[in-house]
């Protein structure tokens, strides 16, 4: 037997496997004893049935397998013999094998990538201070009041805070909106909807709530809404201009509840001060979430910045395919047409292969650090997972585990995500923190 490697790439090699033939013909005879001791042929006992006529009876079945353990026989080979470190099979040119014939094999594989790990202890990172200010937690409790806000109608002009219910209808330069995407109509007439006025959240019109203030109800206006550079809803709206004429239907004035025993407990807590004290421990909590998570990130961009090496091209693909998936779910959700994905497919997919390269690179820069520092997973961590994921999907935990049972290939994806959560847990607890100005409320 020849082996011969061929570099296609940093992480892509050729093996181009010549087996003589004997050596086909060893596979081949191997083949047909198997068949034989199993076949069952007419005036003959299991087993006992003429090597030639077992070949007659199940040629396709024979020259099939045979051909299977030729190629095994050759990508084993080829991999014992060159201590290759193989994460795919592109590719396999068997060509033709025959009995009585020598017979070359071509396989395209991809390997693992070699590289030096770079220093990864002591990575800088940085967090916000975790203590709530009495600011933040004033929000937080007027936020609390306006869940159970009541609204009157007022007889005044609107102001910031009111609710506005209004109708509108939008032209761009001169044609109604309504005409232009009849499948958006809530961006070009609508007979009555509710807006805030100056509210902290947009709503369906872009800015048209800022323009609100100081209009009584019977009020018409005449408004201009410049929508954003990048307007998903209606891409034709994209960046322009448009023009909404307003009529003003009634206008209700937030109340928000007095801070009262029946308030207070409605919020399961004794007085105002217990109150404050439960916002301030839950905001302590969110922002520490919020650092862990900050961490991460600058965790995983600082490796990213620290290394480079080829990455293998089919997991890049595989992974592209991925982030596609999920950037046009999550589009899809918000109410993106599928004519945009069309019309910007170029873009999106260079911007998922790009981002699909460095989350493969980061994980084998993060498995070779678990490998280095021993991180392991264990049963615990395995159990953790399926108690979160029977909570998020709510099924019961009994199902999850007979699943992953019969799914080999989905438990060492879990294993491998487990690892790579893990490794950055552990660069997380080594790094070097250092804690920012307070911004302001």
């Amino acid at each position: 037997m020849n082996i011969q490697v061929n570099d296609l790439s940093p992480t892509r090699k050729s093996l181009i496997v010549s087996l003589d033939k004997g050596e086909v013909d060893a596979e081949h005879q191997l083949v047909v004893g198997e068949y034989t001791k199993l076949a069952r042929l007419p005036g003959f006992r299991p087993g006992k049935a003429p090597a030639a006529m077992v070949v007659k009876r199940f040629g396709k079945e024979i020259a099939d397998e045979f051909k299977q353990k030729v190629v095994a026989k050759a990508y084993r080979s080829a991999l014992e013999d060159k201590k290759l470190d193989v994460l795919n099979v592109v590719n396999v040119e068997e060509g033709s094998i025959e009995s009585g014939l020598s017979a070359a094999v071509t396989i395209t594989v991809d390997v693992r990538p070699e590289f030096k790990l770079p220093d990864y202890t002591g990575l800088p990172t940085q967090v916000e201070p975790t203590e709530a200010t009495d600011t933040e937690v004033d929000n937080v409790i007027d936020g609390l009041r306006s869940e159970r806000a009541d609204f009157k109608v007022a007889d005044r002009p609107a102001q910031k805070g009111d609710y506005v219910k209004l109708a509108y209808e939008g032209s761009l330069d001169g044609k109604p909106i309504a005409d232009l995407a009849p499948d958006k109509q809530i961006y070009g007439k609508v007979p009555q909807t509710w807006e805030e006025v100056e509210g902290s959240q947009e709503g369906v019109i872009p800015g048209l709530g800022r323009q609100l203030s100081g209009l009584k109800t019977g009020e018409k206006k005449t408004v201009q809404i410049l929508f954003p550079a990048e307007f998903a809803p209606v891409p034709l709206l994209a960046g322009k201009t448009a023009v909404y004429a307003v009529e003003v239907q009634e206008i209700r004035e937030r109340i928000l509840p007095p801070l009262d025993a029946e308030f207070f407990k409605a919020q399961k807590v004794d007085d105002l001060e217990g109150l404050k004290n439960q916002v301030r421990t839950n905001l302590k909590m969110q922002k520490e979430y919020q650092n862990r998570a900050a961490q991460r990130r600058q965790i995983t961009d600082a490796l990213a910045a620290k290394v480079d090496f080829p990455v293998p091209q089919s997991l890049v693909d595989a992974e592209t395919q991925g982030v596609l998936r999920q950037f046009i779910e999550e589009n899809m959700r918000r109410g993106v047409a599928s004519e945009q994905f069309e019309k910007d497919k170029k873009e999106l997919f260079e911007g998922a292969r790009k981002a699909a390269t460095n989350r493969v690179k980061l994980q084998f820069v993060l498995a070779k650090i678990a490998e280095a520092e021993k991180v392991t997973v264990t049963e615990e961590d395995i159990d953790g997972f399926i108690y979160r994921e029977a909570v998020r999907t709510n099924q019961k935990p009994e199902k999850l585990v007979k699943e992953l049972t019969k799914d080999r290939e989905q438990l060492r994806s879990i294993q491998q995500s487990i690892i790579f959560d893990k490794a950055v847990d552990f660069l997380v607890s080594k790094s070097t923190v250092t804690t920012t100005e307070p911004k302001p409320a």
